[in-house]
């Protein structure tokens, strides 16, 4: 990989990962609807709105390979999702297609599965329990990376991401913390891995309480360097006591409770 593209520049995740991926990619452009406040003189930046396919289609002109973290990050309502993560995900690997891109990371979200309860360990092949419309649109851009690599070839890996940070802030991110420099191991396997047709992992570091089977990303050369455990006295020193028990229950915490009108204790009898 020589040019890189990275959408979602300007959010936190791209923010934090712009001065990881620099050194690696030298040839690093950056894209987002908004200019990040902070862009270094030796950085380059196109302007784009993933819903645009033009747009788009200029931004990822001459690049090797895509760093897809673009789109609407929470939950929000329908045509937010839509336009921004269902559309433009599409419109992503629509361009990518056109262009000649080789590879693309796709970073998809704990939130495509968030309905498995957290007693439950599961593995990148269960069935997919979106718990919101921002989850939904996840599954949909995992389908979609699937559908690109099989019929035109792009290689691709959606990075099931948990929670990104210095460390973990609570209970629940103990289970799904993920360190940035564990996050720059997983985009690298994605982009330089020989053979690599499409892959999903789940975007986490060394988590004891881990409620994912990473063991495909293991198999793939990934080697963690963050390790949750370190910070558990801390966070749980620091826990509250628990209201929601919706969120407490399932994976996907308050994105699941969010707008939650299900029978509850039938539901937990089914998922357990």
């Amino acid at each position: 990989m020589k040019k890189v593209l990275l959408t979602g520049a300007s959010g936190d995740v791209g923010t934090r990962l712009r001065k990881l991926l620099k050194p690696i990619y030298p040839e690093l452009i950056l894209s987002d609807l908004k200019t990040p406040a902070d862009l270094g003189a030796d950085e380059t930046f196109i302007p784009a709105d993933l819903g645009n396919f033009s747009q788009v289609l200029a931004a990822v002109n001459g690049v090797d390979g895509i760093i897809h973290l673009g789109g609407f990050s929470v939950e929000g309502p329908w045509e937010t999702i839509l336009n921004s993560n269902i559309v433009g995900t599409y419109n992503l690997y629509e361009a990518a297609r056109q262009s000649g891109v080789s590879r693309v990371i796709f970073a998809s979200s704990n939130h495509a599965a968030g309905f498995y309860p957290r007693e439950k360990t599961i593995d990148t092949d269960v069935t997919l329990l979106p718990d919101g419309r921002y989850g939904l649109s996840k599954m949909f851009g995992e389908g979609v990376a699937s559908l690109y690599a099989y019929k035109h070839g792009i290689g691709s890996m959606a990075i099931r991401i948990g929670n990104v940070g210095d460390k973990p802030l609570d209970r629940r991110r103990l289970a799904i913390w993920l360190k940035s420099e564990d996050l720059v191991k997983l985009i690298r396997i994605g982009l330089e891995k020989p053979d690599l047709l499409f892959e999903v992992v789940y975007g986490m570091s060394d988590n004891a309480r881990a409620w994912w089977d990473n063991n495909r990303a293991l198999e793939l050369g990934y080697q963690p360097e963050g390790k949750s455990e370190d910070h558990a006295q801390e966070v749980l020193a620091a826990e509250k006591p628990v209201t929601d028990q919706v969120a407490a229950y399932f994976q996907g915490g308050p994105f699941c409770s969010d707008e939650f009108d299900a029978d509850f204790e039938r539901l937990k009898k089914m998922t357990s």
